[in-house]
């Protein structure tokens, strides 16, 4: 074999199949679709799951529970890990918190809730506070703010969903 050979009959862009041009194209009479059934007529399509005939994947694998896949990714942090995690005068935020790895890398908002004792003065920022959790830091000479971000869902009387201002 010579080097001038390797690329001999390569070439680099692929033509277009012309389909339905006569039996000279090679695509002719049949236009590459067989003859009779279902996939050669006119308009056939079908859907992605499809696995011919046989119960598809989708069905096949058993589905528990319910997900919600509108529902924002909370992570949650108590008064107590805060307690610990920093120092008095700090200021907290959902990066600084990420940072000391007590919630999970990807979530969209941080509440913070009331478990345990706050003895250290800090400012707080976060999209949610419980009420212990607010009055809790602000007993020990701390600060709250809200951050904005995606507003939770609340459900009225009637069960129409609206969501909180």
């Amino acid at each position: 074999m010579n080097i001038h050979d390797v690329h001999q009959g390569v070439q680099k862009f692929k033509r277009r199949r012309r389909i339905g041009r006569g039996p000279g194209s090679g695509h002719g009479k049949t236009s590459g679709r067989g003859h009779k059934g279902q996939k050669s007529r006119a308009g056939y399509s079908r859907q992605v799951s499809f696995q011919g005939g046989t119960m598809p994947m989708v069905r096949r694998v058993p589905k528990r529970g319910f997900n919600n896949r509108w529902a924002s990714v909370v992570a949650i942090v108590n008064v107590e890990d805060l307690q610990t995690a920093f120092k008095s005068g700090e200021t907290v935020t959902p990066e600084t918190i990420r940072e000391k790895k007590l919630v999970p890398p990807h979530f969209e908002v941080l509440k913070v809730l009331g478990n345990g004792e706050l003895k250290k003065k800090l400012a707080v920022s976060a999209h949610r506070f419980s009420k212990s959790a607010e009055e809790k830091i602000q007993q020990a000479g701390g600060s709250t703010t809200v951050l904005p971000g995606k507003k939770p869902v609340i459900k009225n009387k009637m069960g129409h969903s609206k969501t909180q201002q």
